[in-house]
């Protein structure tokens, strides 16, 4: 009986640090994702930017000429 509580603390002791293992891999995770969103987010507004300074161009361009 003592080996089967050693045995099933020894699953319940790797089941914690699975645990601790994956909240952190869920935070660094989470961290990525929100760098990731800000850059994109950073790019979007760089593309309308560039979109509007296009059109703009565009615009002034002579009838001829397109």
């Amino acid at each position: 009986m003592d080996a089967d509580l050693k045995a099933l603390e020894e699953k319940i002791s790797q089941l914690v640090q699975l645990c601790k293992s994956l909240r952190e891999d869920n935070i660094e995770l989470r961290q990525s994702l929100a760098i990731a969103q800000e850059a994109e987010s950073q790019l979007k507004a760089r593309m309308e930017q560039a979109q509007v300074r296009i059109e703009s161009i565009i615009d002034r361009l002579p009838e001829d000429v397109l």
